[in-house]
């Protein structure tokens, strides 16, 4: 039914069958082990959502709530016999709650006015980089600390600057090989909105290790945010599309889009899976999602770059390094040894293996904005394996998870650096 106010649930009930309640997820839950309570696990979410399908709950506040404190680290999906996808279902009900109850302000007019429109959202992030380098100091590194004053908004969290000139601004469209060599690919190159406008010498760094290697990258004007919080988190569907259109449009040319952000990565093959509401975009998104690799991949599965290739970046060597699995690099997309391979292949760094390396760190993009008291103790729990790991250096390829990471170092005061997976590369 068209106005079906459960629509997009209902395209996944079968889901809702597949669980046996045998509580497995319970273990690996990172929510509901902090809070111990069954609608925080994939298990009490689903008797939730059979519910509300079955006529005996609204959408209301509450039930979007349940919703909404999850952080789709898919966990639960790992750990379930009968692989039960929950997350997939999470997502469908936060599309109804959407779409029916609006999304929260001012989350809501990001998704809907900004973030579709990159000259507004880049003018406006100008405008916050001249008050926060005016009003909030620096405490750490490149991140600044919001003062206590400000901690209704921010709860004193440690957030990134913003960029003085964006990523578009310093490199050009077309990027050549370096020296002049023959390319031998050309691919399209999505940054992200953190390397874009919050760290674009990490896009910097990836597009020149890239050239030094006869490809040829080209970064379209035309591409817009992944769409990750828009439709994943937020469940915003129809601006999700918008999104997904334009990005699509953008790299049709290109055999090959990298990107060197896990949850983009993610968010680009699940295009197909959640937005395509008619056959014309089911063909287009997933021709699209099978043209994305994460540069962990694609270094090491298409460039083929042997281990003796690779050149270990100054500040890292002599380092003891470990890594940080990413949940949407790791269960998401299943890539777990290409970064182990090239971090394991840097002679001039000790490479450490962390306990937990694939534990949530709680950062799930709007659930760590929603409940960001309830992400911190998660982070605790990630914290200490990097502790207990000896390392000097923790190194990620997400830059959630990264100023996640960051983020809570700083307020625990322990030593360790972050430092994304192309930082740590020459």
């Amino acid at each position: 039914m068209k106005n079906d106010p459960l629509k997009e649930t209902r395209r996944f009930e079968e889901e809702t069958a597949q669980c046996m309640k045998c509580g497995f997820c319970s273990f690996v839950c990172p929510v509901y082990q902090e809070e111990r309570i069954e609608s925080s696990v994939a298990r009490g979410k689903n008797e939730l959502v059979k519910a509300m399908i079955a006529g005996e709950l609204e959408l209301n506040s509450e039930l979007a709530d349940r919703m909404y404190k999850c952080a789709a680290c898919g966990a639960c999906t790992e750990s379930c016999p009968a692989k039960a996808h929950i997350p997939r279902l999470i997502v469908a009900a936060r599309a109804d709650i959407a779409r029916t109850q609006g999304v929260k302000f001012p989350y809501g007019f990001v998704y809907r006015h900004l973030l579709p429109n990159r000259t507004l959202f880049g003018n406006l992030l100008k405008v916050s980089s001249f008050f926060q380098s005016a009003f909030m100091p620096k405490s750490n590194g490149a991140i600044r600390h919001l003062p206590q004053f400000m901690s209704g908004l921010s709860h004193g969290r440690q957030i990134p600057s913003i960029a003085r000139k964006f990523l578009r601004q310093q490199v050009p469209v077309v990027n050549k090989p370096v020296g002049g060599s023959k390319s031998e690919l050309r691919i399209g190159y999505f940054p992200g909105c953190m390397n874009e406008y919050v760290t674009p010498h990490l896009g910097i760094k990836t597009i020149e290790f890239l050239t030094r290697r006869a490809v040829e990258v080209v970064m379209p004007k035309g591409q817009l945010c992944c769409g990750a919080p828009v439709f994943l988190g937020g469940g915003d569907f129809e601006t999700g599309r918008k999104i997904a259109d334009a990005n699509v449009v953008s790299f049709e040319k290109f055999d090959y889009v990298i990107t060197d952000c896990a949850t983009c990565s993610t968010a680009f093959e699940e295009y197909p899976r959640f937005l395509a509401d008619t056959p014309e975009r089911k063909e287009a998104y997933t021709r699209f999602a099978g043209k994305i690799r994460h540069v962990s991949q694609f270094i090491t599965d298409v460039l083929e770059i042997p281990a003796s290739a690779y050149q270990t970046a100054p500040a890292v060597k002599g380092k003891k390094i470990t890594w940080h699995d990413p949940c949407h690099l790791n269960r998401h997309l299943g890539i777990t040894q290409q970064p182990r391979q090239i971090l394991q292949s840097l002679d001039e760094a000790q490479y450490i293996e962390m306990p937990d390396a694939t534990r949530c760190c709680g950062m799930a993009g709007q659930f760590n904005l929603l409940y960001y008291d309830l992400s911190q103790k998660i982070a605790e729990k990630k914290i200490d394996s990097i502790e207990a790991s000896g390392a000097d250096i923790v190194v990620t390829a997400c830059p959630g998870c990264e100023f996640q990471l960051l983020d809570n170092l700083t307020r625990l005061g322990r030593r360790q650096k972050v430092m994304t997976l192309m930082e740590v590369l020459e």
